[in-house]
């Protein structure tokens, strides 16, 4: 089961205690203070781990605390400092603060880390008040505490492409083409039930390309018909949309009307998705009376449409090299921003 989101509960580690003590040794009659100072709170750290597939450890164990802080000791021993509580996330995870609602940390990139929520500092040993006028102070401070707070995790893929349509367009399909995964693929609606990500690889330029399959959308994706339009935060950040129409006109549909329904669909989603570069893909060219249709498509909507089949293989090669030619254009674009 595929889990991009839970509502998990942290704790940060309380200070330990500063000490209160006295030098006692024989034939040192006035030894004078000696207590050590209270080990520091461990932090909640976030941790990018590209090994992290999903949010499924945190759905089931929702609590996590870090170790608190030990107090001090005689002899001048400064207690231990609690150990972290460190989260591994898969990449593109945002740490929501449930309270205020805001984005308190998002990790990107493998190996990143964030502290979420600092440890409390260790309290003071009554060594350090000692002075000319209190040679034997009886002052200490206690360890501050942790900070805490309630957090929904949300990940958001991060892939250079995503891939929307209607269900049954072949997305499962065309991916499996496309990358090494291997996505359920069957004959029945809404076959595909979590993302799946796939990586394009060119050998002749060793370059990599993500690629987000989604589950498929329809018309009122956004009152939650079908499987709902939450999957689509899942391709935010995604450089290029690919539209994979199915041209042959499944069910009687028709490819313009369900283009305009998942740019409808985008747009009561975020208007940010709708205004992202998109490469319009018209799949199952085998079927009969599918130049026809691909005619009649063309003729409304005048913006280059790539014909593809993933029955047979037709244009994967060049759909190969014009998704690697705009994603070159999109990051030479975002490099000069």
């Amino acid at each position: 089961m595929f889990i991009d989101e839970a509502n998990i509960f942290l704790k940060a580690g309380d200070g330990g205690h500063g000490c209160l003590s006295f030098r006692r040794e024989k034939f040192i009659p006035k030894g004078g203070p000696d207590g050590g100072d209270g080990g520091k709170g461990g932090d909640v750290i976030l941790l990018c781990d590209e090994n992290e597939g999903d949010l499924s450890k945190y759905r089931f164990q929702p609590h996590w605390r870090a170790k608190n802080g030990e107090p001090g000791s005689g002899r001048n021993r400064h207690g231990a400092n609690g150990n972290d509580c460190v989260l591994p996330l898969p990449p593109g995870t945002q740490a929501v603060n449930i309270e205020t609602g805001r984005v308190a940390a998002e990790v990107t990139k493998h190996g990143e880390r964030i502290v979420l929520l600092p440890g409390g500092k260790g309290g003071l040993g009554n060594i350090n008040f000692k002075s000319s006028v209190n040679q034997a102070p009886r002052k200490t401070t206690s360890g501050k505490p942790g900070a805490i707070g309630d957090f929904r995790l949300v990940l958001k893929t991060i892939a250079d492409l995503g891939l929307v349509g209607f269900p049954n367009a072949g997305k499962s399909t065309l991916t499996g083409r496309l990358t090494h995964a291997h996505p359920k693929i069957a004959s029945y609606p809404f076959t595909t039930l979590h993302v799946n990500v796939g990586v394009i690889y060119y050998e002749d330029s060793n370059e990599k390309i993500f690629l987000a399959d989604i589950p498929g959308l329809i018309e009122g994706a956004h009152e939650n018909k079908g499987l709902g339009h939450e999957f689509l935060r899942h391709i935010e950040r995604c450089r290029l949309l690919i539209f994979l129409l199915d041209i042959a006109g499944t069910d009687g549909r028709k490819p313009a009307d369900d283009y305009q329904c998942l740019v409808k669909e985008l747009e009561r989603y975020s208007p940010v998705l709708v205004d992202k570069p998109r490469l319009i893909v018209a799949n199952k060219m085998d079927a009969p009376d599918a130049a026809k249709k691909l005619a009649a498509f063309k003729r409304k909507h005048k913006g280059e449409v790539l014909p593809i089949s993933c029955l047979d293989g037709t244009g994967l090669d060049e759909l190969r090299k014009v998704i690697r030619d705009k994603v070159r254009e999109e990051k030479r674009k975002k490099e000069l921003e």
